[in-house]
C-alpha cells in the first residue's frame, strides 16, 4: 500500500480550532448557493438494498445536486438494472440522472442500443469509462471484437449518436495501466478531443496530489472541468483494499485515524465524517467549488458533509 505524506490542510492549533472553522463555516453558508454537488450510486442486489437506494436519494435529492449518476456493471453485468433506475429517477423526481456506460464485453451495436435506449427514456448525460476487464481488476484489458476500443472512442460513439453530455474519469495518481502521467494525460486529451466535457477523478486523500495533477493537465491545454471525487469511508478496510487495486494510496495518517475502530462503527462514522469535511474544506480554500461524492448507496456521510459546507435542503 502506497503512503503520502501529512496533508496540509488545516494547520491549526487545537485552541484555535473552534474559532477558525466557526469563521470558516459562516462564510460557507453565505457562499453554498456557488457550489455545485453531484452524487454516485450503484445499481441494488436486492429488494432490501433497493430500498435503501432510493431512501438515499430521498435523503440527498433536496440538496439540489447537479445530478445522480448510477454505475455500470462489469461486462453490463447490470445494464437493465441501471437502466431501470435512472428512468425511474426521470419519471418520478427532479433530479438530473447520468448513466454510467462501459465498451467492456459488447459490440459497437450493444453498446449503442444502450446508448439509445438512455436517451428513449429522457437521459442526456452519461458517465463515459473503457470499464474494468471481464476477468477483474489487475486482469489485462483486451477490446471485444467489434466493440469499441477505450474510452475515447467509446465517447466518440456517444457524440455520434446524439447530443449527450458526457463525462470521462481522470487519476490524480494515474491509471494502474498507466506507464505514466504522460501517457495518462495523453488518454485524456484523446477524450476531450472526441467530445468529453467534464472528468470527475478517481477518489484521494492527499489534496496535493490532486492539486499537482490538475496544474498537469491544465499545462497540456485540457480545460475541462476536472472534478474531485469525494469517499466516505463507511469501511475502512474496505476502502484500504479497494484503493490498494485500484493505484489510489492511503497516507498512513489516515489509517491511524481509524486504528481500533473495527469494533465501534458509530465512532467510525463520525471519523470518516469529520475527515471527509476536512479534506472537502481545504479543497475550497483552495478554490474548488464542485464536488462528487461516491455515497457507496449510504447519504447519511454525504449529507452532513454537505450540511458543513453551507448546503441546506431546498426551502430550508
Amino acid at each position: 500500500m502506497a503512503v503520502a505524506r501529512e496533508p496540509i490542510s488545516c494547520p491549526v492549533k487545537c485552541g484555535e480550532m473552534m474559532n477558525h472553522n466557526t469563521e470558516r463555516s459562516g462564510r460557507r453558508s453565505q457562499d453554498a448557493d456557488k457550489l455545485k454537488i453531484s452524487f454516485e450510486f450503484f445499481p441494488p442486489k436486492s429488494e432490501k438494498m433497493e430500498e435503501n437506494l432510493w431512501a438515499s436519494v430521498e435523503r440527498l435529492a433536496p440538496l439540489s445536486p447537479s445530478f445522480i449518476s448510477v454505475t455500470y456493471g462489469a461486462g453490463g453485468s447490470t445494464r437493465e438494472r441501471t437502466h431501470d433506475i435512472v428512468a425511474r429517477m426521470v419519471e418520478e423526481t427532479k433530479v438530473k440522472p447520468a448513466a454510467h456506460l462501459t465498451c467492456v464485453g459488447a459490440t459497437k451495436q450493444e453498446v449503442n442500443d444502450v446508448i439509445r435506449s438512455y436517451a428513449d427514456c429522457g437521459v442526456n448525460h452519461i458517465v463515459a469509462l473503457r470499464g474494468d476487464p471481464v476477468d477483474g481488476v489487475g486482469s489485462r484489458y483486451e477490446p471485444h471484437t467489434g466493440g469499441y476500443v477505450n474510452a475515447a472512442d467509446l465517447v466518440s460513439g456517444i457524440r455520434e449518436i446524439g447530443d449527450f453530455e458526457v463525462t470521462v474519469s481522470a487519476y490524480p495518481e494515474k491509471h494502474p495501466e498507466s506507464p505514466d502521467f504522460a501517457m495518462d494525460i495523453e488518454m485524456l486529451r484523446q477524450k476531450v478531443d472526441a467530445g468529453a466535457t467534464r472528468a470527475i477523478t478517481q477518489f484521494f486523500f492527499d489534496n496535493d496530489l490532486y492539486e499537482a495533477y490538475v496544474e498537469r493537465v491544465r499545462r497540456a491545454g485540457i480545460f475541462i472541468p476536472i472534478v474531485p471525487g469525494i469517499l466516505p469511508i463507511h469501511n475502512f478496510k474496505q476502502m484500504a483494499n479497494f484503493a490498494s487495486r485500484t493505484g489510489a494510496s492511503v497516507p498512513q495518517w489516515l489509517a491511524n485515524r481509524f486504528e481500533g475502530l473495527d469494533d465501534d462503527p458509530e465512532t467510525h462514522r463520525l471519523v470518516a465524517a469529520a475527515i471527509a469535511a476536512e479534506q472537502v474544506q481545504d479543497l475550497l480554500e483552495r478554490g474548488i467549488d464542485d464536488f462528487h461524492f461516491y455515497t457507496m448507496n449510504r447519504a447519511n456521510l454525504s449529507y452532513a458533509i454537505c450540511h458543513l459546507l453551507g448546503l441546506r435542503p431546498d426551502g430550508a
